[in-house]
Parts: structure tokens; C-alpha cells; sequence
């Protein structure tokens, strides 16, 4: 335990910049975007009232009221969100290809160590699960503080106030990436988990067998979705809707577990079988 802990410790600081970096953009875009927003509504609101002559109702009544929701579908918003995403999208190829492809491949001191090969394995997606955890849990503390400044500059008045449960139930996104029960958690990043393992595996199964890797990959990609998608096949084609829609929701859930401890066991076996040095 020690010794995976201390390669996720290496794994994390090898990202550590970009990541705080990430962290940094995020908090300037989302915050100028903030007040940009306000500034630019409360403009409108005394542009209309005492250029247009229109009452504060008539221009709420035309307008609406300034809200949270305003701020977070802008793309000041979204965009360091979609940033950060793609930044662990590319970082989950990265992780292993820096490895392999940079000054004195690293990879075989890293898989020469005196531990067991699959915690390198483990260190590397458990540091995939840190930094989405941390772009994640930064984007709630954000959430609060955006919203105070947001109060601090529009009138009561002249705004509709929403609490951050509240904002993320109505927001498409961020319904998805911090979602509101522990059940939907476990779906919704159970499903990101079982994907990088999934990539983790066909990463390795081409640098264990190289072109002809890339053919062993697709097939396994292949073979994970036919069983992932089993259930509402034999639903739909053999069964003729014979399950209710727990029963297929729950044979479904069982059927990513079996991609994920499959992809799991085979990165094992590729890691410590495959991978020469």
C-alpha cells in the first residue's frame, strides 16, 4: 500500500502544474464571467428604465430576472469546464505515452521498481479519479462564491435567488458532473471508471502487441459494448420485454461491473505478462 501511494504521490506531481493551472483559469474565467454578466444586465435594466421609460415590472416582465442561471450557461462558464474535461480526456492517453515515447523510456524504470507492476497501473487511473475529483469539489466551493458576488451586485429586486442544490438540478450539466444523489454518483462516474479502465486496457494491449495490438484492441472494445449492451438486447430480440425496467436498469449496472473487472483483470495480466523490459 505504501508503494502504490508513493506512485500516486510521483503520478499526481507529474500533473500537478497543469492541474493548478486549470484550477487558475477556472477561477478568473468563472468570476469575470460573473461580473461581466451582472454589469452587462444591470446596464440593460437602467438603459430600459430610464432611456426606454419602461417600469421595473415591464422590464422584468420583458427581461426576467437576473439569476445564477444566467452566469453558468454563458460560456465564461462552461468553458473552463470543457477545458478541464479535455484536458483529463487527453491527460488519460498521456499518462501512459509520456512513458513510453519520452527521454529514456521511463515506462520500464517505472514498471522495473520494486512493487508490483499493477500498482502502476492503479497509481495512473487513480490519478485520472484525483483530478477529476479536484476540478469537481473546486467547482462546488466555486458555486457558493459566484453566487454571493452575484447578490453583492444585482438588487434583490432585480434578481432571482437560487441555492446551489438547486442551481445544479436545473443545469444540464453540472446535474451530470455533481450529481445530486449517491445513487446517480456511482452511475455517472462508475461509468467514467469502467471507460479509462477500458482505454487503460486497449492502451496496453497495443503496446504489448503493437500493430497487431491495435486489431486485439478493437476486438476488445468491441466484445465490452456487446456485453455492456446484452441486457436490452436480449430485451429487445430474444426476451420480447420480458424484464421490468429495474430489472434491465440493474442487469445493466451488473453488466458494467463485468467490463470493468474484466478490463481490470486483463490490464493485469497484459502488465505482468506482456510488457517486457
Amino acid at each position: 500500500m505504501n508503494r502504490y501511494l508513493k506512485l500516486v504521490n510521483f503520478e499526481f506531481n507529474r500533473i500537478a502544474k497543469v492541474f493548478f493551472t486549470l484550477l487558475g483559469l477556472t477561477l478568473i474565467a468563472q468570476i469575470a464571467g460573473d461580473i461581466i454578466i451582472s454589469k452587462k444586465y444591470l446596464i440593460q435594466a437602467n438603459e430600459a428604465i430610464n432611456e426606454s421609460l419602461l417600469t421595473k415590472e415591464q422590464f422584468l416582465a420583458k427581461t426576467g430576472p437576473m439569476s445564477m442561471i444566467n452566469v453558468t450557461q454563458s460560456l465564461w462558464f462552461l468553458g473552463p469546464i470543457a477545458l478541464c474535461a479535455a484536458a483529463v480526456g487527453f491527460y488519460i492517453f498521456l499518462i501512459w505515452y509520456r512513458d513510453w515515447f519520452g527521454k529514456g523510456t521511463f515506462i520500464y524504470r517505472l514498471l522495473m521498481l520494486p512493487t508490483a507492476r499493477f500498482n502502476v497501473f492503479l497509481a495512473k487511473i487513480t490519478t485520472i479519479l484525483l483530478m477529476t475529483f479536484g476540478f469537481v469539489a473546486f467547482q462546488l466551493i466555486l458555486l457558493p462564491i459566484e453566487s454571493r458576488i452575484l447578490k453583492s451586485m444585482v438588487p434583490e429586486d432585480f434578481r432571482s435567488d437560487m441555492s446551489v442544490g438547486g442551481l445544479i438540478g436545473n443545469h444540464q450539466i453540472l446535474s451530470i458532473i455533481i450529481p445530486n444523489s449517491m445513487t446517480e454518483f456511482l452511475i455517472n462516474y462508475g461509468a467514467g471508471l469502467t471507460a479509462v479502465a477500458l482505454i487503460f486496457t486497449t492502451i496496453l494491449f497495443e503496446r504489448s502487441y503493437r500493430l497487431k495490438g491495435v486489431l486485439m484492441a478493437a476486438g476488445y472494445i468491441g466484445l465490452a459494448c456487446l456485453i455492456f449492451i446484452s441486457p436490452m438486447l436480449l430485451q429487445s430480440f430474444v426476451l420480447n420485454n420480458f424484464f421490468y425496467t429495474m430489472e434491465l436498469f440493474i442487469l445493466m449496472i451488473l453488466a458494467g461491473l463485468i467490463v470493468l473487472l474484466g478490463s481490470l483483470w486483463m490490464s493485469h495480466f497484459l502488465i505482468k505478462k506482456k510488457i517486457t523490459v
